[in-house]
């Protein structure tokens, strides 16, 4: 491992960030102040959540690999988590076809929209990795993936220069309430989407991928942590900016208090 050198103001910023995340996350003399969604807790989120993302990106970089497995390593099946099986019609209907009229919708800032079959995305040059899923819960999974990198699916939208996200909406709803159905959706930014082992997967341990899982198609982020990899995707949408989506900050559970960046 190369050895990582450090000025002043880098260690200066990396003490920011511990500072203000725990600030943010724990202490009790500002409860009054942090509490809800008050504009004081919203900046100081905003603030510890920025730093942090520009810090993992200096001690990372933009094209630092995850760590990968031999076959040997994978010792159990991949742990589901979240929803498992989706109640939705639209998902029940697709499922009890075996996927035959899945589409995958890219659209929003991009060149030329696609509409892509689960068939179409499997024929499609394939990456295959051995990789740790972990999650914020505390476990951890190693499992093999198959899907096409993210990267040959925007390079086939033509990703417009103002671009810098890629929001997923999901066909599974996580949440029912008074205001209607909440789907499932993550974002990545485009360094992340364009890393070589971010792939839409569609296949696990050399078999398609289970519906517990999230067939048809889900998202591999390898460097982040477990909620960031969206499943049941239904389609792409390619945005200069987060704060139409959901709370504005990027995620579902973002949304609830999580880090929009869940480097590891």
């Amino acid at each position: 491992m190369s050895r990582i050198m450090m000025n002043r103001r880098k260690l200066l910023t990396i003490g920011s960030v511990a500072g203000t995340s725990a600030l943010v996350s724990g202490c009790d003399a500002f409860d009054g102040v942090l509490a809800g969604r008050s504009p004081v807790r919203n900046f100081m989120e905003s603030t510890a959540n920025g730093l942090s993302y520009r810090v993992q990106r200096f001690l990372i970089g933009g094209h630092s690999l995850a760590q990968e497995f031999a076959e040997a390593d994978i010792r159990q099946p991949m742990r589901p988590n979240g929803i498992t099986a989706p109640a939705d019609d639209t998902y029940k209907a697709l499922s009890a076809n075996a996927f035959a009229d899945y589409r995958l919708e890219v659209g929003g800032m991009v060149q030329k929209p696609l509409s892509l079959s689960l068939v179409e995305l499997m024929t499609m040059p394939a990456r295959t990795q051995i990789t740790r899923h972990d999650c914020v819960e505390g476990w951890s999974c190693i499992a093999k993936w198959t899907g096409v990198p993210l990267s040959q699916v925007l390079d086939l939208a033509v990703v417009k220069s103002e671009a810098r996200y890629i929001v997923f909406h999901c066909l599974d709803t996580i949440e029912r309430g008074l205001s209607g159905e909440v789907k499932y959706y993550e974002s990545i930014d485009l360094v992340d989407a364009r890393h070589p082992q971010t792939i839409l997967a569609y296949g696990m341990n050399d078999e398609r991928l289970p519906v517990s899982n999230g067939a048809p198609l889900r998202l591999r982020v390898e460097r982040q942590l477990g909620y960031k990899m969206a499943k049941y995707i239904r389609a792409i949408e390619v945005v200069s900016d987060l704060a139409a989506f959901g709370f504005g900050k990027g995620g579902y559970w973002e949304d609830r208090g999580y880090e929009w960046y869940a480097g590891i």
